[in-house]
């Protein structure tokens, strides 16, 4: 049997199309984001997914790299980008070698909520590695109850103890468009590295 951090476990449902995950879109939150963000830099986008987020960074100015560990999940990203299908990247977020330079916002829409939660603190140590100083976690995160992850839902315990080690929460709000499977229990947080 597979787990959830197998890479067949996600690597089959792209390929079967079970992705209830997927928005089909940019969420609003990212949008009303992107127009009033500071001056663009790098962003990283982990699990990226069919990758629709490649294309509103890109347009907004910003030098994107997507990563996501299914072959099949990249491979329908960078058919439907197009011109803009190297900007996703084959690669486990965890073991990649991302060279010295560091990003000045790390994307997340569904990612961290794919991990089981002994998984976290790794998250939460690497996205410290990967920002530049006072760099930002930006995106959506999944709170409340889930009885058969994934996803695995936070909650604010856990968000500040593991987030909160090397980050702090600036921006907390609610999501408008989430889907069923997340049961309007989103919230659209920054988080700055300390």
């Amino acid at each position: 049997m597979t787990s959830d951090t197998d890479v067949e476990f996600w690597d089959s449902r792209y390929r079967e199309g079970r992705t209830p995950w997927d928005q089909g879109g940019v969420p609003v939150a990212l949008r009303r984001w992107l127009g009033t963000a500071p001056r663009p830099g790098r962003v990283l986008i982990p699990g990226c997914g069919f990758g629709y987020e490649v294309q509103a960074f890109h347009a907004a100015g910003w030098e994107v790299l997507a990563i996501d560990y299914s072959p099949s999940g990249v491979a329908r990203a960078r058919e439907a980008l197009g011109e803009l299908a190297d900007k996703v990247v084959l690669a486990d977020f965890f073991a990649n070698d991302f060279g010295r330079e560091r990003f000045d916002v790390v994307y997340e829409r569904t990612f961290l909520c794919a991990l089981p939660p002994r998984m976290w603190p790794a998250y939460a140590r690497r996205m410290a590695e990967l920002l530049v100083e006072r760099g930002r976690l930006v995106g959506t995160f999944f709170y409340g109850q889930n009885d058969d992850p994934p996803p695995h839902p936070l909650t604010p315990a856990a968000a500040d103890a593991v987030l909160g080690y090397y980050l702090e929460r600036v921006s907390d709000e609610a999501v408008t468009d989430s889907l069923p499977i997340f049961g309007g229990k989103e919230r659209w947080q920054i988080w700055e590295k300390k």
